[in-house]
């Protein structure tokens, strides 16, 4: 995630925190704001009401906050939210790169991305057509556009008795603009002090009244430039990883034996080469290993940033009939086309029937050449930006449609129209076209070993007259050409809904009030086809054998919600909702519930309690997954603690070796259940002070995700080499099932695959306080100041995957997740007539190392915005994210590039940016 790490991400939270918790200062009771007493419908309930506080804290982060605080993109802003707790994957994430290449995710209470059901003005929008890692479907973010939106409501906790399934850790809608104000134009310009990445942004956004016909619409254009790797000092090369003393270069030209121990290809050869990888190759050594070609400075060859040019289209009508009736339409269209470099290619010996061991009997080694005297070779080869063409070569493009339509009719009837009514169609799909650079098996064997001789009688190994000046040797870009293609998936998902809804504030009439009713009925069916090459799920490709995944479910639903004041000061709401599921010939049904309260026993305090309910049917990747082969990374724990004791994991042998995930999907999985808890207070002693504290509580059951693949080999390695884990226990013989290790050959008993599917977890509960505070000091002579601030500490987060298992405290330091326990934002806004300027601090808290046996160190960023009025048309805005420029906390175990944790940081460094705004017509700036 970018990097600055924290620092962009959270550049306007404490702006977010204000935004949040200033709902308090509308108390009932307190002096109003102008327009308080007009109806709004909150996130979190159908019936509107006058009060923006209910049973659950929702926060609320506007148009303006998103402005002040710099975003480049919703993720940006979305990282900003404390409840946002949860690892999600950035743009230099190889796992994102190769799964879902330019998506980005929201992980509210950490819960997983699929577990946030993410809206657009109150509607579904269709997944993201890739799944999740792989394994998961989720909803993309990143194309969502950050220049038209009005504000981001999130509501943490359960709320499927009032959205149905996936609404298990909360809701994040964006509401798009739908009211007409003139016209606005907004010119953005972003870039970075030490080069790369630099982005131009235009938005633009009108509205129209022409006598019935009215309507608000706008457009974004995007063209963001790629930040390499190389182009920052902190991750450009080997030689700054912390956890050895010599940099260990990338092994691009590399020849072994059987037990892969190196075989020297002489200075002279690597001499030869140095032209490559950008002048780079030299004679290399890996300790008790030996000599190769190759690079320090080629592990940075991926970049930070996606290149990414987009196009989103916005527009909401309305046709006014006449006694509150109204024919409307929402429709939004994007289009983007990205690129992204995750890595250089790689190229070695795959035989026909899939085995990736690499190895083959070459008449050519002199037998003396190896331990065992048998002429057994192992050839690697990456490839180089000269020898495929230049970077462009090698990219992952996505190409991708997106388009949600909405068209309906409104209205009202009875006495005094007291009842409303809404009926609508939503047709949401999301297309890709992705290309992924990929290496031919037969096309790369034949270059580079000939044709095959048969079939060593000995050592069972495919023979082959291989000559090692042909390894050696750079490729041209067009003998590249003759064995690499890009490999084309062509993913689609949509959904459909139809939605009728029917409210009123004024059911009948008790002493203490009216009483307020919503009824929802929604019929819908929702589809993903993976559509991949068909090539990928064959051994064809080096390294790859895909799998493929389509299907459909249908669905119905039907729910209530009252709100009942008993007392003038005590008012209690509740919903319910049954929803029924048709998937892969099982069809099920689960009624969701929730009961809220709101005491008042003062007007300026609020006391409030909500219990919920909720409900995720299983994604469809899950269930319709196919059989098919994945390349992770992975450290053999088992032989690194038999065989070399005395090494560290980064320095051990067999760590971060790539092997087989062999997935399929899972067609018995039953629905997830959640309980969601809340309770606490707003408290608003004067008009320029508010608080709000709020406890959470989230307990998921039978929660579906696939096997942690690192998990399930510490487990092996516990179980099989002692360490205190019983060998007979439900996780161990699990583990150990599941882990395959090669029989025979050379590589026998090192590890070959791991088997996972996605099951139904037993459990995983978290819970935790969210705090948000407000202070308001107007003065007569140097203008007001305001100090906002949000918190959120998570009490435990625990998971069982298995009954009978030991529960896993996923912030112990060797749980193998890694989520902080408490994010943090204070900022303080400082206006001055037509001059405003924000300092915003954020403080993420500590983390696992990469060793997992202690805490990296809690992270403190700074951002600056200011903002000045040069009339009341026209506006300029300046930002400066990470306004000391710091770098990644430092974690001197981490020994994977690019030597910090991703998922939380990135080497972004200082930006800046620069907003130009004008408008015409409506209401001033």
């Amino acid at each position: 995630m970018r990097g600055y790490g924290v620092a962009r991400s959270l550049a306007g939270a404490g702006m977010m925190a204000m935004a949040g918790s200033a709902m308090a200062q509308e108390l009932p009771g307190s002096a109003p704001a102008e327009g308080a007493s007009e109806e709004i419908v909150v996130l979190g309930s159908r019936i509107p009401r006058v009060q923006k506080e209910g049973p659950a804290p929702v926060t609320v982060i506007t148009a303006d906050d998103i402005l002040r605080g710099g975003f480049q993109s919703v993720p940006d802003v979305l990282r900003g939210v404390t409840q946002n707790g949860g690892e999600t994957q950035g743009q230099q994430s190889a796992s994102g790169a190769s799964f879902s290449p330019g998506a980005q995710q929201v992980d509210l209470r950490g819960l997983g991305p699929n577990h946030t059901l993410v809206l657009v003005n109150g509607r579904r929008i269709a997944d993201f057509p890739l799944p999740f890692q792989g394994n998961s479907n989720f909803t993309d973010v990143s194309n969502i556009p950050v220049g038209l939106i009005e504000r981001v409501e999130v509501l943490s906790g359960s709320a499927s008795a009032i959205y149905g399934s996936d609404a298990i850790a909360g809701v994040v809608n964006f509401q798009l603009k739908t009211k007409a104000d003139g016209t606005r134009i907004d010119l953005r310009y972003n870039d970075t002090q030490h080069g790369g990445g630099e982005a131009y942004r235009l938005m633009a956004t009108t509205g129209w009244e022409t006598g019935r016909f009215h309507g608000v619409a706008g457009i974004e254009l995007l063209n963001q430039r790629p930040l390499w790797q190389y182009q920052r000092k902190r991750q450009d090369s080997t030689a700054d990883n912390p956890t050895t003393a010599t940099p260990l270069a990338q092994r691009t030209f590399l020849r072994a034996d059987e037990d892969l121990n190196y075989i020297d290809p002489g200075q002279a050869t690597c001499s030869a080469l140095s032209s490559l990888n950008q002048g780079t190759i030299y004679y290399a050594n890996r300790r008790r290993y030996g000599q190769f070609c190759g690079s320090n400075e080629s592990v940075a060859y991926g970049t930070m940033i996606s290149d990414r040019k987009s196009v989103t289209a916005y527009s909401s009508m309305g046709y006014d009939l006449g006694g509150g009736t109204e024919l409307f339409a929402d429709v939004q269209f994007s289009y983007s086309k990205l690129k992204l470099f995750r890595r250089m290619k790689s190229w070695y010996y795959v035989s026909p029937d899939g085995n990736e061991e690499g190895t083959f009997f070459n008449p050519n080694l002199a037998p003396d050449a190896t331990d065992s005297g048998l002429q057994l070779d192992n050839w690697t080869r990456q490839f180089t930006p000269e020898e495929i063409g230049g970077f462009d070569n090698g990219m992952t493009r996505n190409r991708s449609v997106t388009f949600n339509i909405t068209p309906g009719i409104r209205g009202q009837f009875g006495n005094d129209g007291r009842w409303k009514y809404e009926v609508s169609f939503n047709h949401a799909q999301y297309d890709s076209r992705v290309t992924f650079p990929e290496i031919v098996i037969s096309k790369s064997n034949a270059l580079f070993l000939g044709q095959q001789q048969g079939v060593d009688p000995v050592t069972g190994y495919a023979i082959f007259n291989a000559d090692v000046r042909r390894l050696y040797k750079p490729l041209t870009p067009e003998e590249y050409r003759s064995i690499s293609v890009d490999s084309l998936y062509r993913p689609r998902s949509w959904t459909d809904t139809l939605a009728g809804s029917l409210n009123t504030t004024n059911l009948f009439q008790l002493p203490a009030g009216p009483v307020g009713a919503a009824f929802i009925a929604e019929v819908g069916k929702q589809g993903y086809d993976l559509r991949p090459d068909p090539l990928t799920l064959t051994n064809y490709y080096v390294g790859l054998v895909d799998s493929d995944g389509s299907g459909s479910r249908s669905r119905w639903g039907l729910g209530y919600e009252f709100r009942v004041p008993l007392l003038s000061f005590l008012q209690l709401s509740t919903a319910g909702r049954y929803d029924s599921f048709h998937i892969a010939d099982n069809t099920f049904g689960r009624f969701t519930y929730n009961f809220g309260g709101e005491l008042r026993p003062t007007k300026r305090l609020l006391l409030r309690a909500a219990y919920g309910t909720g409900f995720r049917a299983p994604d469809l990747n899950y269930v319709f997954r196919g059989p098919g082969n994945t390349h992770p990374s992975a450290t053999d724990y088992y032989l690194c603690r038999v065989e070399e004791p005395d090494e560290t994991i980064g320095d051990c042998s067999y760590s971060d070796q790539t092997i087989i995930a062999r997935k399929t999907g899972n067609r018995q999985l039953k629905p997830e259940t959640s309980t969601s808890l809340n309770a606490g207070f707003v408290w608003q002693p004067s008009n320029r002070l508010d608080l709000s504290v709020d406890y959470f509580r989230v307990k998921m059951k039978d929660q579906v995700r696939d096997i942690s693949i690192d998990a399930l080999l510490r487990a092996e390695s516990t179980c099989r080499a002692g360490g205190g884990a019983d060998p007979s226990s439900p996780t161990c013989q699990d583990a150990i099932a599941r882990v395959q290790r090669y029989t025979t050959g050379a590589l026998a008993g090192q590890l070959q695959a791991v088997r996972v599917n996605p099951i139904n977890v037993a459990e995983e509960t978290t819970d935790g306080i969210d705090v948000a505070a407000n202070f308001r000091l107007p003065t007569a002579a140097i203008g007001e100041f305001t100090l906002s601030g949000g918190y959120t500490y998570v009490f435990n987060h625990t998971v069982r995957q298995y009954p009978g298992d030991p529960v896993i405290n996923q912030f112990a330091v060797d749980s193998n997740y890694d989520i902080p326990r408490e994010k943090g934002t204070a900022s303080l806004t400082w206006s001055l007539g037509d001059f405003s300027t924000t300092l915003t601090g954020q403080r993420l808290g500590k983390l696992p190392n990469y060793d997992q046996d202690a805490y990296i160190k809690a992270s403190y960023l700074f951002n600056l915005s200011a903002r000045y009025d040069l009339n009341e048309r026209l506006r300029v805005t300046g930002t400066v994210t990470n306004l000391f420029d710091q770098a990644p906390v430092f974690d001197p175990t981490y020994a994977s590039y690019p030597y910090y944790d991703i998922s939380w940081f990135d080497g972004v460094g200082r930006a800046f940016a620069l907003q130009l705004t004008w408008k015409t017509g409506g209401r001033p700036l």
